[in-house]
């Protein structure tokens, strides 16, 4: 696990800002009640995988509160638990990675990719469903629909912008060695 330095808060307040924006005010309805297509699981999966499972967690929460705080129906603490495992998830799984160090090759986006639609899958099939049930008494078919709708959505989006973020963050870094001292 990596330390949380300076940096780690320092992204971890900038991807919960993004986190938030993204969510907040580019989410497009899907159909499904309270259920939005929107593109910040890409950011969080990208901030997951270059600074860890807390910066993870730390920006799906902080992220996902002020998302539902800001639209004054209250905090609905099963999905920002979900957001929260995810980002954690990702961490764990990303951490495997070398982002940081340049390296994001065909083998580490199946890594990513496959992790991602794993997290997706355990958030919002299972975690925010049944937290639903168990906080809200919510209906069960209610609430599973709308976790397989978020959890497709949530999938294709950070397969796309995560998966970007990653290749356009590692391709940025100078590759060890590549810099050479002039006379």
């Amino acid at each position: 696990m990596k330390k949380l330095s300076v940096k780690s808060i320092v992204a971890i307040g900038i991807g919960a800002a993004l986190f938030f924006v993204l969510g907040r005010f580019v989410a497009i309805p899907s159909g499904i009640p309270d259920t939005n297509i929107s593109i910040q699981y890409g950011v969080l999966a990208f901030v997951a995988g270059v600074f860890g499972p807390i910066p993870g967690l730390l920006t799906g929460l902080i992220g996902h509160f002020f998302i539902d705080f800001s639209y004054g129906w209250g905090v609905w603490w099963s999905w920002v638990i979900a957001s929260t495992f995810f980002g954690c998830a990702m961490g764990f799984v990303a951490g495997k990675l070398k982002i940081d160090e340049g390296e994001f090759g065909k083998k580490d986006i199946i890594i990513f990719n496959v992790g991602q639609v794993i997290a997706h899958l355990l958030s919002w099939v299972v975690i925010a469903p049944v937290l639903d049930i168990v906080m809200y008494a919510e209906p069960a078919n209610k609430v599973f629909l709308q976790g397989l709708v978020s959890a497709g959505i949530n999938i294709v989006a950070t397969a796309i912008v995560g998966t970007l973020l990653c290749v356009a963050y590692a391709a940025a870094i100078p590759k060890k060695g590549s810099l050479k001292e002039e006379n």
